[in-house]
């Protein structure tokens, strides 16, 4: 264990399933290249670093006033008062990238069933929200939620025939792909958010 590790109190993961992996070591990528929806001709992963536990609290653990997802945001463009939709907060390389996460602060652990039940329709509503928007095919969901223990969810827009961004491949299409320019970037923005409040709630682009 380094000193950077004992000082924050930390050890080596212990498990069965931790024991069988080799750490330290360079894994091939050759899988990442060989699957069908890869857009990889090659790739080089850094060495299998060490798995150390107790894990850093993620935002808003410790402290709610860290919790990004519970202030007010001028990127937020459509809620209902129990949801809310936020986009325009980062560069992308796809036509419209957004989070979808509760106005309270819940996890997905103990989120309430009443506001899990809204969840479904709320994605529906979404997914026809994006392919709203000029040249695009699909609407992509993913859930990571290691930044912030905020329940919260991604929608990507998949650019219409555009099959190498087919799966999870296209996240890495939208951190190398050219940067929507501004104007179409909040264009594609004032689309979604218009095309949900038809459906109910209030779109926030002016």
């Amino acid at each position: 264990m380094t000193d950077d590790h004992a000082a924050q109190g930390q050890e080596p993961a212990d498990s069965p399933y931790h024991r069988t992996l080799p750490v330290g070591e360079r894994l091939s990528g050759q899988p990442l290249v060989d699957d069908a929806l890869s857009s990889f001709e090659e790739v080089r992963l850094r060495p299998l670093g060490p798995m150390m536990v107790p894990e850093a609290p993620r935002s808003g653990t410790l402290d709610r006033a860290e919790c990004g997802h519970c202030r007010p945001s001028e990127h937020t463009i459509w809620t209902d008062g129990t949801w809310q939709v936020r986009s325009g907060f980062t560069r992308t390389g796809l036509p419209f990238v957004g989070g979808i996460a509760p106005v309270d602060h819940v996890l997905l652990d103990n989120a309430p069933v009443e506001l899990l039940a809204g969840l479904g329709p709320l994605m529906q509503r979404l997914s026809a929200a994006v392919k709203a928007v000029p040249g695009v095919a699909r609407c992509h969901f993913s859930r990571w939620g290691d930044g912030s223990e905020h329940f919260h969810l991604w929608a990507l827009a998949r650019p219409a025939g555009m099959m190498q961004g087919r799966g999870a491949m296209l996240a890495f299409w939208d951190d190398v792909l050219p940067a929507v320019p501004d104007e179409l970037t909040a264009e594609h923005r004032r689309i979604v958010a218009e095309h949900l409040a038809g459906g109910g709630g209030e779109s926030r682009v002016s």
